[in-house]
């Protein structure tokens, strides 16, 4: 039996949640599963779409401004297969933006409440739902994220010489922390090291402030090619303040490129996986980090691979 999967999302940005939609609706393999469709509404949209389907996926975020939806749609579909997919939240997340937590956590368990499922995608993060008591154990399930992978397993191993090319790639804005690396990154004084970061975002000004000129910080802006553009890096750096899972990781390791990063939310899986810890995610961090990375030792370890 076919089912007709109707997943409702509320981000209007090219990110992870509609790079993963875009997956998920190409798949031949999942298009065997189901027949899906994306309906997409206002963050706060108090009137819910019209929808008919078999399940119904939530990719939205979890706020009081759109509880009034997600309960309607959740009164109008009784018996229809209702399923959360926990895009946005994490430990990191709580730590960095939260001051009431027993009012965030309380929307959070309201909200979860409404589903059959609720998914979290990484390890990390279904840990942190199942210890703050955030949903009932038998609705929590882990899934982790996905995307097309088959451009990034295509890629030829990366170019040998100098500079040796540090990438980043992402939403500039803060959750991201591309303002940790790009100090960092200065502060190492690094000449045989480039860091080009691939994307825009409001922060992308005050970043090229941070940067000062540098000429061995480049800023490339929004690629539409990921994997075109991870070809001329010889490792990715992630210093996202919180994660819950990160597909760049993902991305990065099926290229055969290094990944670096904190132990930080789902980048603690990915590090599980053959990433490399870097430390503290601060300045000093990613300073020290840098200045005692050993490129030559890199590229022997990749061209073994």
């Amino acid at each position: 039996m076919i089912n007709a999967i109707t997943h409702i999302v509320d981000d209007d940005s090219f990110g992870g949640v509609n790079r993963m939609l875009a997956h998920m609706t190409n798949s031949p393999v999942l298009d065997k599963a189901g027949q899906h469709r994306i309906v997409r509404v206002r963050r706060g949209q108090f009137t819910p779409p019209k929808i008919k389907a078999d399940i119904i996926v939530s990719h939205l975020s979890v706020n009081w401004a759109n509880m009034p939806m997600l309960t309607a749609i959740r009164a109008i579909h009784p018996r229809t297969a209702f399923i959360h997919v926990e895009h946005s939240y994490s430990e990191r997340f709580v730590t960095s933006n939260v001051e009431n937590r027993w009012r965030f956590e309380t929307l959070l368990e309201t909200a979860y409440s409404l589903f059959d499922t609720v998914v979290a995608v990484s390890r990390p993060q279904f840990d942190w739902m199942l210890r703050r008591q955030l949903c009932n154990p038998k609705r929590l399930r882990y899934v982790p994220s996905g995307v097309d992978l088959a451009p990034f397993f295509a890629l030829d191993a990366p170019a040998e010489g100098r500079p040796f090319v540090l990438g980043a790639f992402g939403r500039l804005n803060v959750q991201k922390g591309f303002d940790i690396l790009v100090k960092g990154f200065n502060l190492s004084e690094r000449q045989d090291m480039e860091l080009h970061i691939f994307g825009d975002g409001e922060e992308r000004a005050a970043l090229e402030t941070l940067a000062g000129g540098n000429p061995n910080i480049v800023f490339h802006g929004y690629v539409e090619g990921t994997a075109e553009a991870m070809a001329r890096c010889q490792a990715v750096a992630m210093p996202s303040r919180w994660e819950p899972f990160g597909l760049v990781a993902l991305e990065t390791m099926a290229a055969g490129r290094l990944l670096l990063c904190p132990r930080v939310d789902g980048l603690r899986q990915h590090i599980s996986n053959g990433a490399i810890d870097i430390g503290d995610n601060t300045v000093a961090g990613w300073s020290a980090f840098l200045q005692k990375l050993d490129l030559a030792a890199i590229g022997d370890s990749e061209r073994n691979r």
